[in-house]
């Protein structure tokens, strides 16, 4: 029996117990595939990223004695079909049988099931050992239930597994300490220094180019931060437990234009290409409170994320695929404006938040919730071409991930099943959470006028040509009582407004 086992790019977890001993019938199969680079406009770190720690975990197979065959993306065997490439490797090797972890993007399971109908090899499926809950564990937990509350999911696998708990009770006597963690940065403390090893992708990223791969943002081949392995990614967990978690539940929400990073752990790439285990992340976290180290409101809220937010937004989306990433609720169809590819806008809140994305490859969860996710939803961007752009333009988006973020906190795309309401906001709450306003352009305090900052009467006009469905809404009833307050001039100048802005998006 010679078995022949694939390995995707998210799948890079030398902890599975498929890397256990080495076996001379077990052959390993990774590939850099056009199929994967272009199924939407990828960020050039991302795949730069991807490739190279695909790349490493090849040869830390091969130094641990497995048999791996790599398939570059220059190969002239090739042909940049995952099913394609796994017949020829497994005629190559004479395979009598194939063995793949769960795909975690839904269009791959179905390739992967699909090929294994017709293949004449057998396929089996295995788990890849790295969630704490199954595909399925959201959607028992909700059965019958018209709308899935993350807290409940959230608790839930608390008491499961035994996580800052007491019993059945939490530590500190509140399950949830976000009303606590939602201060404004002002420059002290300082943010941790970045700590990340500097790697030089420059050939890489030249044979990327030479391949025809089309990307966009800027590689940073020459000074790329993000962890190439298991070693990288482990020392990026202790540098960000030791040195920046105790405050990182304080200013978790907050924005600055001098500081992308803030108190971050900038763990997500590692967590979702499988370097690191969600436990393990959980278990340090969990630690460093016990030891004093870090307070309680601090790790709570950085597990929550964890446990909670990254576990449950996987069983939303196995729940709902296919489909889910077609729904618009809300008929939203205006255009993605330019300046989503280039950052070149008046609004400095946008700017500083998608210059940021297209330099980085990363914007933390608050900038691309409430300033790029929030100007979307309430200028009534189509969903879909919003879901494109996030998925390419992050380094730790994966559909799985990124779809029920995108289309379901942010976009309402969904009609509410992940969140109980829209997440908008005016100004306000901009100006409030960072320093993007001052000096902008525009003025966050006006609703009217060429200078008036266009978020203010979008925000209006958005509650208020949606009102059928969300003026019985109990979570935003306040917004419709101020509403309802204006005169039916301030109304119309108000649409007026916005309809001008609406209108003319690239020109903000």
């Amino acid at each position: 029996m010679t078995t022949l086992r694939l390995i995707l790019g998210d799948q890079l977890n030398s902890q599975h117990s498929w890397f256990k001993t080495v076996d001379d019938t077990v052959h390993y199969v990774m590939m850099e595939v056009r199929q994967e680079t272009d199924y939407v406009l990828h960020h050039a770190q991302k795949v730069l990223g991807i490739f190279a720690a695909m790349r490493a975990f090849a040869s830390d197979l091969r130094n641990a004695g497995h048999q791996v065959h790599y398939l570059a993306i220059h190969d002239p065997d090739n042909s940049h079909d995952i099913t394609e490439n796994l017949a020829l490797i497994a005629n190559r090797v004479g395979a009598t049988q194939i063995q793949y972890q769960a795909p975690d993007e839904w269009r791959l399971d179905q390739q992967l099931s699909n090929w294994a109908k017709q293949s004449s090899l057998p396929l089996e499926m295995v788990d890849t050992e790295h969630f704490l809950t199954e595909r399925v564990t959201a959607a028992k937990i909700f059965k019958g239930r018209k709308r899935w509350l993350m807290e409940q999911f959230y608790r839930t696998l608390r008491q499961q597994y035994g996580v800052l708990v007491q019993g059945n009770q939490p530590v500190g006597g509140q399950w949830n300490f976000d009303t606590e963690n939602r201060k404004a940065w002002k420059g002290e403390p300082p943010p941790a220094t970045d700590a990340r090893p500097i790697h030089d992708h420059t050939e890489l990223w030249q044979t990327i180019v030479s391949a025809g791969v089309k990307t966009f943002g800027n590689p940073q081949a020459d000074k790329f931060r993000w962890p190439l392995n298991r070693t990288e990614a482990l020392a990026q967990l202790t540098q960000f437990i030791d040195g920046v978690l105790p405050n990182f539940g304080d200013y978790q929400d907050a924005m600055h234009t001098g500081e992308p990073y803030l108190f971050h752990s900038l763990l997500s790439f590692a967590l979702n290409t499988k370097m690191l285990g969600p436990r393990e992340v959980i278990d340090a976290a969990e630690q460093a409170y016990r030891n004093g180290n870090a307070p309680l409101t601090a790790v709570e809220g950085f597990i929550r994320q964890i446990l909670g937010w990254r576990e449950y937004v996987r069983g939303v989306y196995w729940s709902q695929m296919p489909g889910y990433t077609e729904e618009n609720t809300l008929d939203h169809h205006t255009a993605l404006p330019d300046w989503f590819w280039t950052g070149k806008t008046h609004m400095q809140c946008l700017g500083a938040s998608i210059s940021q994305s297209l330099e980085h490859a990363y914007a933390h969860h608050i900038q691309r919730l409430m300033v790029i996710g929030n100007f979307a939803l309430l200028a009534g961007v189509e969903p879909q071409a919003l879901h494109r752009w996030y998925l390419g333009v992050y380094i730790d988006a994966f559909e799985w991930v990124e779809a029920p973020n995108t289309l379901g906190m942010s976009q309402f795309a969904d009609g509410g099943l992940l969140a109980t309401k829209p997440y908008v906001s005016s100004a306000a709450y901009i100006g409030r959470m960072s320093n993007y306003c001052k000096g902008c352009h525009y003025n966050p305090k006006e609703r009217l006028g060429e200078t008036a900052c266009p978020f203010n009467a979008l925000y209006w006009h958005f509650f208020d040509r949606h009102a059928a469905l969300f003026e019985k809404n109990p979570r935003i009833g306040m917004a419709y009582r101020q509403l309802n307050k204006m005169t039916p001039d301030e109304r119309s100048a108000i649409t007026e407004q916005a309809v001008f802005w609406r209108d003319n998006l690239n020109k903000l």
